[in-house]
């Protein structure tokens, strides 16, 4: 599975984090940016990672800024991402559980880095649901 990963200088040390638990677990990974901690635009790099996922070259995106909340408004902004902000197992798991979210989002301000990597792992472990799932998600995604 190839999973894109993208962030601004708030969780660009969390998106490393990340990127290196994804290479132990033998996951392929492009990585859009941003590439240090200098101050960045967050929708540029929300937009370049949505993009692999539109396009079909990933199936997966992982946003980080440092709450997470402006990269999930910026990447929900394309009808067929569904970005969810999570900052537990829980809302990891139901995100791709009930809402088949395609694009997690984290904030590097706001979790710990033990937390955050835990998140990804569960969120990459649950599968949709579908069912009643489906029906509420074709709702929104015409």
């Amino acid at each position: 599975m190839k999973i894109v990963l993208g962030a601004d200088h708030g969780g660009f040390e969390l998106k490393e984090d990340v990127k290196n638990l994804l290479v132990t677990l033998e996951y392929d990974i492009i990585d859009v940016g941003c590439s240090s901690t200098d101050s960045v635009d967050y929708p540029d790099f929300a937009d370049k990672a949505v993009s692999s996922i539109i396009d079909g070259s990933c199936e997966l995106g992982i946003l980080i800024c440092g709450t997470g909340i402006g990269m999930s408004i910026s990447a929900n902004r394309h009808f067929e991402i569904r970005a969810a902000n999570c900052n537990s197992e829980y809302t990891a798991a139901l995100s791709r559980e009930h809402n088949n979210a395609n694009v997690l989002c984290l904030g590097g301000r706001v979790i710990d880095k033990e937390l955050a990597l835990i998140i990804v792992q569960t969120w990459l472990r649950s599968e949709f649901e579908g069912g009643r799932h489906q029906r509420r998600i074709d709702k929104f995604s015409k």
